[in-house]
Parts: C-alpha cells; structure tokens; sequence
C-alpha cells in the first residue's frame, strides 16, 4: 500500500509542477508589455523600468519561472499590484469563504444524490424510477447561477429569511456568515446533487447486474447484505471517482457563484485580478485551483486502493 500511496503521490507532485509550468507559461502569452498595461502608454520611462524590474521582466523567462517556482515553495507567492499585500495572505483570507462554500456545496450534494441514487437503482421500473431521473435531468439542465437568482428572488426577496448576498466576515459575526453562505450552498449543491444522482444511479445498476450479486440472492441472502455486502461495497470505487468529480466540479463553480452572491472568495478575486492585470495575484489564485483539483484526484487514487486491493497491486 505504502508504495502505491508513493507512486500516486509522486504523480500528483510531478502534475503540480506542470500545473505551475502551464500557469506561467499562459501569462507570458498575454500580448503586449505588462508594465506598460498596468501604468499606461504615457507612463515616464523610468516608471515602466522599475516595475519591469519589481516583476522581474528584466530577466528570461526561465530564470522568472524558477524563482517565482522557489517563492512559491518558500511560501512567497509575490506582492499584490492592486492590494499592495503579500499574495499568500490575501489567498488565505479568500479560501476561509471558498472553501466552506465548497465543502458545503458538496456535502449537500452527497446528502441528497448518494441515498437517492441507491433508491431509485433499487426501484428501477418503479413508478417513482421516472419521477427521480425527470428531476435530475431537470437540475442538471438549470444553471447554477440561474438557480441562485431563483433562491434569492424567494429566500431573500419575497420571505426575506437570508441575505441575498455579502459576506460580513468570520471574525465579526459568524452567524451571519453561515447565514450568507446558505443561499450559494443550496445554489451549487443542488446542481450537483442532480448530476451525482443520475451517475450514483447508473453505477448501482451496473453492479446489481453481476452475476455476483444474482448468486447472492439465489443463495437467499437477505436484501440488506446483498446491497450493502456485495453491491454497494463493489460500487464504492465508481462512487468514490464521482464525489471526487463532485468537488471538483462545486470547487470551480464557486467561480460563478461567488460573483452572483458577491462573497469575497478565492474566484472572485481571480476575476478581479484578470481586470486589474494582476499578474502576480492571478498566477496564485490559478496555481490554488490547479493544485486543489490534482490533489483531489490524489486522495482519490490514494482511496481506490484502498477499496479494491486488486487495484492498489496492480
């Protein structure tokens, strides 16, 4: 197991640092000067020298990758041009709402399509077998976003029991913050939650349909150890890949949301970055989701060895 682990391990840190190659490498194709973007066509020339040199332009761009690649390592990620701020400090301020309203989207999505999902695989050409793929394809087909304008529009509008957006801070009142959070939460999780339960449902009529699963109803097993020993332990490495796309999927569509409801989050200040020319801010908050998403796919590995051992030797 342990070499396994190593060897998803050293996959993951070798994904990184393409990652980290392929972040740099996109800004360095951003047409024009950056000095001259950021301070304008009639900045003095003096000006435009010292902020090549303060961004490093002054050197190749190799010799700019490796250190901006030691900086990062050494927990310097470089100064904000917009903020003035270290970029590492202003990340972590951002990821107290991002990561929240991702791990909340998420869990909501489990809660409702896991259980669903199982359901209705074990009800397949029920009455009720339509009705739940109906409204999967139906919360699959709405956009997030829409979805959340839809719970502002009856939650905060017309019921006005929630925000209909801000974030007043964890370290002022925390309530308030879960109580801003609870309206985005719902709009990306239930999206989701759609999504996971169509593919939660397929996965357990796959496995329902070996003939493992048939010789232990034959034996007369009862119908509880045939779903939860045979079936539901074999679908559990398809489950584990499809809550790992889960938190992906919540992790990058926070993007969207957190501009809908105005939150503070790692994605906004992204987008404002881009408008800003924010190089240095933008580089980090690109190399934070990149690195998210291939360490989500590393815990996943890590586990569907795990689950199935015949993976993990393999």
């Amino acid at each position: 197991m342990l070499g396994y682990l190593t060897r998803r391990f050293l996959t993951a840190l070798v994904s990184v640092v393409l990652a980290s190659l392929l972040v740099f490498s996109a800004l360095l194709l951003v047409p024009g000067d950056p000095a001259v973007v950021i301070l304008g066509m009639n900045a003095h020339p003096e000006a435009l020298a010292a902020l090549r040199t303060r961004l490093g332009l002054d050197v190749p761009p190799a010799q700019r990758y490796v250190q901006w690649l030691a900086g990062v390592v050494r927990g310097d990620w470089g100064e904000s041009l917009q903020f003035g701020r270290p970029v590492a400090a202003l990340i972590w301020v951002r990821l107290g709402v991002s990561v929240p309203l991702a791990l909340g989207a998420a869990t909501i999505a489990c809660l409702i399509a896991l259980p669903l999902g199982i359901w209705a695989a074990l009800r397949r050409g029920s009455a009720t077998d339509p009705i739940v793929i109906l409204a999967s394809q139906l919360g699959a087909a709405i956009p997030s976003f829409w979805l959340g304008l839809l719970l502002i529009l009856f939650f905060a509008v017309e019921l006005r029991w929630l925000p209909a957006g801000g974030f007043p801070g964890w370290d002022r009142s925390p309530i308030d913050s879960i109580r801003a959070l609870i309206l985005p939460i719902l709009a990306l999780g239930l999206g989701q939650a759609a999504v996971m339960t169509r593919m939660t449902r397929a996965a357990m009529l796959d496995v329902l349909g070996q003939d493992y699963v048939r010789t232990a109803r034959a034996k007369g097993l009862p119908q509880r150890s045939v779903i939860y020993k045979h079936a539901l332990r074999n679908a559990l490495v398809t489950i584990v890949t499809i809550l790992g796309l889960s938190l992906t999927n919540v992790f990058i569509g926070s993007i969207v949301i957190e501009q809908v409801f105005a939150l503070p989050g790692l994605g906004r200040m992204a987008l404002t970055a881009i408008g800003n020319r924010d190089f240095p801010l933008l580089q980090g908050a690109i190399l934070v989701y990149a690195s998210t998403i291939v360490m989500l796919s590393f815990l996943v590995d890590a586990s569907y060895g795990l689950l199935d051992p015949r993976i993990r030797y393999g």
